[in-house]
Protein backbone atom coordinates (compact mmCIF):
# COMPACT_ATOMS: atom_id res chain seq x y z
CA UNK A 1 0.00 0.00 0.00
CA UNK A 2 1.38 3.43 -0.93
CA UNK A 3 1.82 6.26 1.54
CA UNK A 4 -0.76 9.02 1.74
CA UNK A 5 0.06 12.05 -0.44
CA UNK A 6 1.66 15.05 1.27
CA UNK A 7 -1.01 17.37 -0.14
CA UNK A 8 -4.66 16.91 -1.13
CA UNK A 9 -3.54 18.16 -4.55
CA UNK A 10 -1.46 15.03 -5.10
CA UNK A 11 -4.59 12.90 -4.79
CA UNK A 12 -6.59 15.26 -7.00
CA UNK A 13 -5.06 17.24 -9.90
CA UNK A 14 -8.49 18.38 -11.10
CA UNK A 15 -7.41 22.00 -11.51
CA UNK A 16 -4.77 20.90 -14.03
CA UNK A 17 -7.34 19.10 -16.18
CA UNK A 18 -10.25 21.51 -16.26
CA UNK A 19 -9.81 24.25 -18.87
CA UNK A 20 -7.08 24.68 -21.48
CA UNK A 21 -7.35 28.47 -21.17
CA UNK A 22 -6.70 28.44 -17.42
CA UNK A 23 -2.94 27.75 -17.12
CA UNK A 24 -2.01 31.15 -18.55
CA UNK A 25 1.00 33.35 -17.90
CA UNK A 26 0.43 36.75 -16.34
CA UNK A 27 2.98 38.17 -13.90
CA UNK A 28 5.83 35.69 -14.40
CA UNK A 29 9.28 37.10 -15.12
CA UNK A 30 10.66 36.18 -18.55
CA UNK A 31 13.70 34.53 -16.90
CA UNK A 32 11.37 32.21 -14.97
CA UNK A 33 9.35 31.34 -18.07
CA UNK A 34 12.57 30.53 -19.94
CA UNK A 35 13.15 27.66 -17.48
CA UNK A 36 9.93 25.87 -18.51
CA UNK A 37 10.58 23.28 -21.23
CA UNK A 38 9.33 24.70 -24.56
CA UNK A 39 7.25 21.55 -25.22
CA UNK A 40 5.10 22.53 -22.21
CA UNK A 41 4.34 26.06 -23.44
CA UNK A 42 1.53 27.01 -25.85
CA UNK A 43 2.72 27.92 -29.35
CA UNK A 44 1.66 31.54 -28.80
CA UNK A 45 3.59 31.71 -25.50
CA UNK A 46 0.49 32.69 -23.50
CA UNK A 47 0.51 29.80 -21.05
CA UNK A 48 1.00 26.12 -20.46
CA UNK A 49 0.33 23.75 -23.34
CA UNK A 50 -2.57 21.35 -22.92
CA UNK A 51 -3.89 18.19 -24.50
CA UNK A 52 -7.60 18.86 -24.48
CA UNK A 53 -8.20 20.44 -21.08
CA UNK A 54 -5.23 18.67 -19.45
CA UNK A 55 -2.03 20.60 -18.79
CA UNK A 56 0.90 18.77 -20.38
CA UNK A 57 2.89 19.19 -17.15
CA UNK A 58 0.43 17.03 -15.20
CA UNK A 59 1.49 13.45 -14.50
CA UNK A 60 -0.78 10.75 -13.11
CA UNK A 61 -4.51 10.17 -12.99
CA UNK A 62 -6.89 12.88 -11.76
CA UNK A 63 -8.64 11.85 -8.56
CA UNK A 64 -6.07 9.18 -7.74
CA UNK A 65 -2.46 10.34 -7.73
CA UNK A 66 -1.03 13.31 -9.62
CA UNK A 67 2.01 15.55 -9.71
CA UNK A 68 3.14 18.62 -11.58
CA UNK A 69 6.29 17.74 -13.49
CA UNK A 70 7.48 21.36 -13.21
CA UNK A 71 6.12 22.10 -9.74
CA UNK A 72 8.91 24.51 -8.77
CA UNK A 73 8.54 26.37 -12.09
CA UNK A 74 4.73 26.38 -12.35
CA UNK A 75 2.99 29.64 -13.37
CA UNK A 76 1.53 32.12 -10.90
CA UNK A 77 -2.04 31.09 -11.74
CA UNK A 78 -1.19 27.54 -10.65
CA UNK A 79 0.41 28.77 -7.43
CA UNK A 80 -2.68 30.86 -6.67
CA UNK A 81 -5.04 27.86 -6.76
CA UNK A 82 -5.19 26.54 -3.21
CA UNK A 83 -6.90 23.43 -1.80
CA UNK A 84 -10.54 24.24 -1.09
CA UNK A 85 -10.67 27.66 -2.77
CA UNK A 86 -13.24 28.52 -5.45
CA UNK A 87 -11.03 27.49 -8.40
CA UNK A 88 -10.19 24.19 -6.69
CA UNK A 89 -13.79 23.33 -5.93
CA UNK A 90 -15.00 24.29 -9.41
CA UNK A 91 -12.40 21.92 -10.89
CA UNK A 92 -13.25 19.15 -8.44
CA UNK A 93 -16.96 19.49 -9.29
CA UNK A 94 -16.21 19.15 -13.02
CA UNK A 95 -14.53 15.83 -12.24
CA UNK A 96 -17.34 14.62 -9.99
CA UNK A 97 -15.34 15.03 -6.79
CA UNK A 98 -16.65 16.62 -3.58
CA UNK A 99 -15.53 20.08 -2.48
CA UNK A 100 -12.69 20.28 0.03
Amino acid sequence: MSAAPDSPCQACGACCETDASWPRFSLEHEDDLALIPPALIKADGSGMACEGDRCKALAGKVGEMTACTIYGLRPDVCRACQPGDDACNIARKKHGMPAL
